[in-house]
């Protein structure tokens, strides 16, 4: 069964920023892909389990922790109690993301519209 988890509340510390989800997430591997929600406005970084994917969103409110893990290359975790997952090549997929949805409306104006003025 698909799962959906809002990333929030990032704090940056050292080289990284962790985000908190409500749920126990040790079970999650990164698959190292993220995707749009344009009705969200959100991005989706999935993640996966023996038997399906779950869905960490990344709502606006997020996107300024995420422009700079983005400009100072830094990783991104998420945080849930004591665990905690790196989100592996998260930066990297991101980045690719943003370059594809400016100008392009098939993500939407919306969403091209809020990723242009945030990124």
């Amino acid at each position: 069964m698909k799962k959906k988890l809002t990333a929030m509340n990032g704090k940056i510390t050292e080289n990284q920023i962790t985000f908190t989800v409500g749920e126990a997430i040790t079970y999650l591997r990164p698959a190292e892909q993220i995707l749009v929600d344009s009705d969200q406005i959100s991005f989706i970084y999935l993640m996966e389990d023996q038997e399906d994917y779950s869905y960490i969103a990344f709502p606006e409110e997020t996107w300024e922790l995420l422009k700079t893990a983005v400009k100072n290359k830094l990783s991104v975790w998420l945080s849930f109690n004591n665990e905690q997952v790196e989100l592996s090549q998260f930066t990297e997929e991101l980045d690719y993301i943003i370059s594809n949805i400016r100008g392009n409306g098939n993500y939407g104006d919306q969403m091209v519209s809020k990723v242009e003025e945030n990124f």
